[in-house]
């Protein structure tokens, strides 16, 4: 665990902490040409042999800072002013998906742990997570989409998009909370919402707004809680 541990700091170290807003600029506008880049994946690995402080483990270092060349140099190549959001926790979640990678591979070199792949377990996750952030999105909006239509306003100041993002995270939290045995922060995550939706449904005198809301709450809190039932039945009993 400590393994993991060092590589994530470095990885924060290295892209939080010595990567100022002047790297950032000339990396999106040189893309692979940009010195910047090639520097900043050096201090990846630098920082790697420096945690650990042993020379013996540069193929630990060279695990990490090669991966991070390719991952960050797809980043700059397809990112858009449009989907910045989106590259910027995809390159996050890649990185984090190698230097957790790297550290399996580091602990158990007889690649035992790729057995958790052909899991139950793993698969069950997976499919879950799919389920709950695009699949229920989608659901939604196909089992609401006579009543949205209905209570759409052009003045509304929203942002885009929004709502759809709550909903994903929403389902998420549920979702760690109950398979973690942890129910009663789901009731905790209900009331927090029940009371951010409150000015929303106090002010509006459109009777429609407020059951549209309140459908679409039980919807995906619905939608969660099944999803994570289920989960816990296949890990349990297949």
């Amino acid at each position: 665990m400590i393994i993991f541990v060092k590589l994530l700091l470095a990885h924060l170290i290295g892209d939080f902490m010595l990567q100022s807003k002047s790297w950032i600029e000339d990396k999106t506008k040189n893309k692979g040409k940009s010195s910047k880049l090639y520097l900043h994946v050096l201090i990846h690995g630098a920082l790697v042999m420096l945690l650990f402080f042993d020379l013996s483990y540069w193929p630990l270092a060279l695990g990490i800072t090669i991966p991070h060349f390719f991952i960050d140099w797809a980043k700059l190549s397809f990112q858009k002013p449009t989907n910045k959001t989106f590259w910027f926790i995809f390159d996050q979640f890649l990185h984090l998906l190698v230097i957790a990678i790297v550290t399996l591979i580091w602990i158990y070199p007889d690649t035992s742990w790729l057995a958790f792949l052909q899991s139950i377990r793993f698969w069950s996750y997976m499919t879950a997570l799919v389920f709950l952030v695009f699949a229920v999105s989608i659901i939604m909006n196909v089992l609401l989409y006579k009543w949205s239509k209905q209570i759409m306003d052009e003045e509304d100041q929203s942002l885009p998009n929004a709502g759809k993002y709550i909903g994903i995270l929403e389902r998420l939290l549920v979702f760690v909370f109950i398979i973690t045995d942890h129910w009663e922060a789901v009731g905790f995550l209900i009331t927090a919402k029940s009371v951010f939706r409150f000015g929303d449904l106090k002010e509006s005198k459109d009777r429609k707004l407020t059951e549209y809301i309140l459908i679409g709450t039980l919807l995906s809190f619905g939608f969660a809680i099944l999803t994570s039932l289920a989960f816990q039945y296949l890990t349990k009993f297949f």
